[in-house]
């Protein structure tokens, strides 16, 4: 079976179970599910359930598609999503973000929980992504390439959408929320980055470290759909201060962060699905 007829198996089914047809498209990173919880008219559908899907693994990561409604905006939220580490194939792995495009999604809101590289951003605190260093000696889209998703060279120039952050950026601000803008860099993990890879990341140019979304993005990009980045910063990076870095403290900034996550994520969607 090729990749088409994969991706129609998984549209067809999930449009089976939803009326919905969202143009806006929401991906959940770790300990950051709670915004699905605000969703209206929900339909939660499991990742195990839909063809061909791969099953999340990760811990903070509930692996279910949810169609519902923001503010009367049709979404289609990943709760969730998989990873490289899992062992999964890059084509795996960006396998969710195809569907979405197949769905007519045109706008993807990426999140993710990530360190915090540059020394003076905090855990607690946003970042909108500016760019990406794909550091995970991987590209999803090495292979065959499927013409009618997208070109075989693509331009990646700027695949995080200027007017999407511009939209963001503006709403954090009348929110009191400190979002800040800069560069995510990739790794592909499990373990944490040592002291020596954060120092190179910095001298690279990363503000935030994380083990997923450029693979997602880099796909969305070859299928047209425009993206906005959001990186929950939930700990310092290796390094920055004297101690280990543990999944927990992931979890309970996440948490700490829900309230205002949930605040700027629901007007966001709102005024970027006037841009769709």
């Amino acid at each position: 079976m090729n990749l088409l007829q994969e991706l129609n198996d998984a549209v067809k089914f999930i449009q089976s179970q939803s009326k919905l047809r969202p143009t806006v498209g929401l991906v959940l990173g770790s300990g950051l599910g709670a915004f699905a919880e605000s969703l209206k008219d929900a339909v939660r559908i499991p990742f195990g359930t839909i063809p061909h899907f791969p099953h999340s693994t990760a811990i903070g990561h509930k692996g279910e598609l949810v169609m519902g409604t923001c503010e009367g905006v049709p979404v289609a939220l990943m709760n969730g999503r998989v990873h490289y580490y899992e062992g999964y194939t890059p084509q795996q792995v960006v396998f969710p973000t195809r569907v979405l495009g197949k769905m007519g999604v045109k706008i993807v809101v990426m999140t993710n929980a990530a360190g915090a590289v540059n020394v003076n951003y905090k855990p607690g605190e946003l970042m909108l992504i500016t760019d990406h260093i794909n550091y995970m000696g991987m590209n999803p889209m090495i292979g065959p390439n499927e013409e009618t998703l997208g070109l075989r060279f693509f331009d990646m120039t700027e695949p995080y959408d200027p007017k999407l952050r511009e939209i963001a950026e503006k709403i954090c601000w009348k929110a009191g929320v400190t979002a800040r803008s800069g560069v995510y860099i990739a790794f592909t993990g499990p373990s944490y980055e040592t002291s020596a890879e954060i120092r190179a990341a910095r001298v690279l140019g990363a503000d935030a470290v994380g083990m997923s979304t450029v693979p997602e993005v880099i796909a969305a990009r070859h299928m047209g759909i425009r993206v906005l980045g959001i990186s929950a910063l939930t700990n310092p990076a290796a390094g920055v201060v004297k101690r280990p870095l543990h999944h927990q403290e992931v979890l309970d900034v996440g948490e700490k962060l829900k309230s205002s996550l949930l605040d700027v994520l629901s007007k966001i969607i709102v005024e970027a699905a006037k841009t769709a």
